[in-house]
């Protein structure tokens, strides 16, 4: 016999199932309980409510794991491509060689946008934030292929869509970039592969050769993995909504990189930066700042330590640090920032007060590092969030479409004026 749970309302008793998830997740099946009884939850924030069911990525924060569609991210991040653990979040499996090449091949003829978004980025002045660039250019698609409006979709024409949008965000991502410094656009080569392409893209100049290095690659392929998927946060939730009102793929998507542009979502790599520069700028001295952050009555705050799912550990830091001590050891860099950064690492792995109450460097400390050490500015590094996450946001898009998912309509509880007659304004 199923699991039950039981509410009682005016005295009165319901029942609603209890649904239990692959991973024994357990959830109470509210449904029905606005037909049922008249009365709806409330839950700011939807921190405690499910809105779908998903295949696509399993956390635990508890225990701090992270698996894509069932493999633990450990072994994808060490064995994998960021090209193979996107069609595995698309389609559901890792692919075979055959579907790799396929897939990888597919990706590389489209990486060209159309001339005329050429235009619309001129539009834009060297000021305008590359997130906001990237949104703007990545809606703009849809009018260039308008056959992505159709409701419903055939498969082909959802996959020619997901195609298009995983060839062309690095392009656009690295425009957004060449448009913030005031230089040319760099055009993709297709004989690059995926993170290569990029990196050429946003360093290389029309008047001379850019040298990717094999150790800048795997870092990026290793970061782009890690931030390929992290279930229901704001932005994908965002995705999924948009999308459930039959958006196209780019709306819904160039949604999803709106809300990952709140400082409260994708910004914690560049907050990290940030307080580093603070912390250089106040003359370096990092244990100051550790007795700061210490410090109850202190409101200055550590950027970087922490998690807001992940109680215990971040699964993608452990890996994430060795990728960062491999990069600034292979590149030989020199910069104070860093080596304030590894000062606050080495504390709150070793001090027990934040070992105590396991405030560890997350993904987000190590990925600012590395985006430094790669000469990747700040403002980019929410663009670089976005360029990872883009196969889990095509993937959830994907997913609430074949399941045909109502459109999204959060309830409210009203606590405004009770009816009141209209008042004249000359007697108001």
């Amino acid at each position: 016999m199923s699991e039950i749970a039981e509410i009682i309302v005016d005295g009165k008793s319901y029942q609603l199932p209890i649904v239990v998830g692959t991973e024994d997740e357990k959830a109470i099946d509210i449904s029905s309980l606005r037909s049922e009884t008249s009365h709806i939850t409330l839950d700011p924030g939807y921190k405690n409510t499910g809105a779908t069911t998903s295949a696509i990525t399993f956390l635990d924060g508890e225990k701090g794991i992270l698996r894509y569609r069932g493999y633990p991210i450990e072994q994808l991040a060490e064995k994998s491509s960021f090209i193979e653990v996107s069609y595995l979040l698309i389609y559901g499996s890792l692919p075979t060689a055959e579907q790799l090449d396929n897939f990888s091949d597919r990706i590389r003829r489209h990486t060209l946008v159309n001339e005329d978004m050429r235009k619309i980025l001129d539009g834009f002045p060297a000021t305008a934030h590359p997130m906001g660039i990237l949104s703007a250019l990545i809606s703009s698609l849809t009018a260039f292929y308008p056959e992505s409006l159709k409701s419903p979709q055939s498969e082909e024409e959802m996959d020619l869509s997901v195609i298009r949008l995983m060839a062309k965000l690095p392009t656009i991502a690295a425009w957004s970039y060449k448009n913030s410094i005031g230089h040319p656009v760099v055009y993709p080569k297709n004989k690059l592969d995926y993170g290569s392409n990029f990196l050429n893209m946003m360093f290389a100049y029309p008047t001379e050769n850019y040298e990717v290095d094999p150790v800048v690659v795997d870092a990026l392929n290793k970061l782009l993995i890690l931030h390929a998927d992290h279930e229901q946060n704001c932005s994908t939730s965002t995705v999924r909504l948009v999308g459930s009102a039959h958006a196209s793929l780019y709306s819904s998507v160039s949604a999803g990189i709106s809300a990952l542009w709140g400082p409260l979502h994708g910004g914690a790599n560049q907050a990290v930066i940030e307080m580093l520069e603070a912390i250089k700028a106040d003359g370096g001295d990092s244990k100051k700042f550790i007795e700061k952050a210490k410090d109850k009555n202190d409101p200055f705050r550590l950027m970087g330590f922490g998690h807001r799912v992940y109680k215990n550990f971040d699964p993608r830091a452990k890996i994430i640090k060795k990728s960062a001590d491999d990069v600034l050891s292979a590149l030989g860099v020199k910069d104070p920032i860093l080596d304030i950064a590894k000062e606050l690492e080495e504390a709150a792995l070793n001090d027990s007060y934040f070992v105590e109450r396991k405030l560890y460097p997350n993904v987000d400390f190590y990925s600012g590092i590395i985006y430094r050490a790669l000469g990747i500015p700040t403002n980019m590094f929410t663009v670089m969030f976005a360029l990872g996450r883009l196969p889990g946001w095509i993937a959830q898009w994907k997913e609430m479409r074949e399941n045909k998912e109502p459109i999204g309509r959060p309830r409210q509880v009203y606590v405004g004026e009770t009816e009141r007659d209209y008042v004249a304004v000359e007697k108001r």
